[in-house]
């Protein structure tokens, strides 16, 4: 009998796609060994379901939210992610797994802790549970608990999990597509030299960077080849801004919701990006970045690849200017031998492999 795995993951222009996306490739490479997946999301603007099923996933969509949430005391921080209550969110997801099945239950939900997880449980005998976070903000209820942003992790979620729960910790655990292993295998060395660059912050950019980025580089180095990547949710006066953007460059290609981003990456020099699941891209095929942090939870990210010496971070949205991307830019040209260091030092920490690591736990705990 094959193994049959459920996941519960939003994505929306609030929350972004993040989440829904490292679900995603781990779906993809259970389905690869023969398990039966599903995917349960919330009915929000800018949901992924499409992609999903695109993907060859079933998916259910729960009900949109009718009226404000009644959040719960203390609520986590992202309680509000939720947009129902979170006993009708775990009722209205128990009754999806009770009508298809499931062995395992993925969650990547920042506004779903304990309190969603064990009376889910106690309706379901024998479901095991992994949750993916890299907040340790709140307790949870699990057999296997991925966190792939700091390997050093383990003291902050210690009184937050079961004596018995396995936390999977780290890079080496980063869920990533196999086109990145793939084309890992054939990346050439980085010498430094800004031949391109690639400019992309996520799913959506509410903070408009690419406009912001597009400019610095029309201002610091305007023959520069460079790739503009633009995610589904990009509103259409962000596209008409980057447009006027990109009319001030030699040598651009706009892209939209690219599937082989790995391509990209592997043919750039330096990467303008947020800190969220590309920076382990970036990273396993050796691309230096000046990062910008979008979200409040993507600072653990950048502060671990940072110190690493994997990357450059500029800061969170709201203090980054075109003159901050400018300077930085400048620099980066200038020190050649800085991102050749970078690129070194990222190929060491990622090696694409962490898919496989995970699916294997899953296994091993059955």
């Amino acid at each position: 009998m094959s193994l049959s795995i459920a996941f519960r993951a939003d994505a929306s222009t609030e929350i972004g796609t993040g989440h829904v996306m490292r679900c995603l490739t781990l779906a993809d490479a259970l389905r690869s060994g023969g398990a039966e997946t599903l995917f349960i999301s919330r009915d929000l603007p800018g949901h992924l379901q499409d992609l999903v099923l695109a993907r060859g996933h079933r998916t259910v969509l729960l009900p949109p939210p009718s009226s404000s949430v009644a959040a719960p005391s203390p609520p986590p921080p992202h309680a509000a992610w939720l947009k129902v209550p979170v006993a009708q969110d775990r009722d209205q997801t128990a009754a999806v797994i009770a009508e298809h099945g499931a062995g395992w239950l993925v969650v990547d939900h920042y506004a779903i802790d304990a309190r969603w997880q064990m009376p889910l449980r106690r309706r379901q005998p024998g479901l095991r549970l992994l949750v993916i976070d890299d907040l340790a903000d709140r307790p949870h209820d699990c057999e296997l608990l991925l966190d792939t942003s700091q390997p050093d992790g383990a003291e902050r979620y210690r009184p937050l999990l079961p004596p018995a729960c396995q936390a999977l910790l780290g890079p080496r655990f980063a869920l990533l597509r196999p086109q990145f292993a793939a084309a890992r295998a054939q990346v050439r060395p980085r010498d430094g030299q800004l031949r391109r660059i690639l400019v992309f912050y996520g799913g959506s950019d509410p903070d408009n960077l690419t406009a912001q980025t597009l400019a610095a580089i029309a201002h610091v180095a305007p023959a520069v080849a460079v790739d503009v990547v633009l995610g589904r949710n990009t509103s259409p006066a962000q596209r008409q801004q980057i447009e006027q953007s990109c009319a001030q460059l030699a040598q651009v290609t706009r892209h939209i919701d690219v599937d082989d981003m790995a391509a990209l990456m592997a043919r750039a020099d330096l990467a303008f990006g947020a800190a969220g699941v590309t920076t382990w891209e970036r990273a396993c095929l050796g691309l230096p970045t000046l990062t910008v942090t979008v979200a409040l939870n993507q600072r653990g990210v950048a502060a671990a690849a940072a110190q690493r010496g994997i990357l450059s971070w500029l800061g969170d949205a709201h203090e980054v200017t075109v003159s901050v991307l400018s300077q930085a830019l400048r620099a980066a040209w200038q020190n050649p031998q800085m991102l050749a260091e970078q690129s070194r030092r990222a190929l060491e920490w990622v090696d694409g492999g962490g898919a496989g690591r995970v699916c294997q736990a899953m296994v091993g705990s059955r």
